[in-house]
């Protein structure tokens, strides 16, 4: 299968798409569709789960596993290779305790409001990359968990009425965010998720 990525979109190497569990899909969209209809079910799942302790390793990897485990093999398990984002995939377990530990922190201590701390949490789970596929959704998801299981305010309406896996002017928006964020900068990212 030869598949098109958007713009800040993670290629996945020949041994991750081998992990693909449904071998008669061809087709980007195809693939968008089956992922789409697990992500429903993940929530479904995220929903139903009255567990708020979500600041852990544990929790990160069966979130992805309950978005992604109908349609790819590999899910919940740490990237093992370089991608075109992301860290060193040997830190990943590192960096994911200290963004895990930094932000049970920020809640406990009221370091950030609700919306800035969701969206530090989000940049970072981004930049880490844990998993080969999936990290924005996931991390938008585990955001968006964080401020209705542990702060108990809405979540954040990231795609604001468009589709952020297909490009167009709010997926440019939302990358353009995410790398000034990696240059330190999130005010472009808190402007994103806002209502101005």
């Amino acid at each position: 299968m030869s598949i098109e990525y958007p713009d800040g979109a993670t290629p996945l190497d020949p041994d991750e798409m081998e992990g693909l569990k449904f071998k008669h899909v061809t087709t980007r969209g195809q693939l968008d569709h089956l992922e789409q209809a697990n992500i429903q079910d993940g929530l479904v799942w995220l929903q139903r789960n009255k567990d708020t302790d979500i600041l852990n390793e544990g929790f990160v990897r069966e979130l992805h596993k309950r978005l992604f485990g109908d349609v790819w093999a590999w899910t919940g398990t740490f990237r093992q290779t370089e991608k075109n984002i992301g860290i060193d995939p040997v830190q990943i377990g590192v960096q994911l305790r200290i963004l895990l530990d930094d932000t049970g922190f920020w809640i406990e201590n009221g370091t950030y409001e609700p919306l800035e701390a969701a969206v530090r949490f989000h940049h970072r789970l981004v930049y880490v990359h844990v998993f080969p596929n999936g990290n924005g959704r996931h991390a938008r998801i585990m955001a968006d968990a964080m401020l209705t299981k542990l702060l108990k305010v809405d979540p954040i309406d990231w795609a604001g009425g468009y589709d952020l896996q297909a490009m167009n002017e709010r997926r440019e928006q939302y990358i353009q965010a995410l790398r000034a964020a990696d240059g330190g900068d999130i005010k472009l990212l808190m402007r994103f998720v806002s209502d101005e």
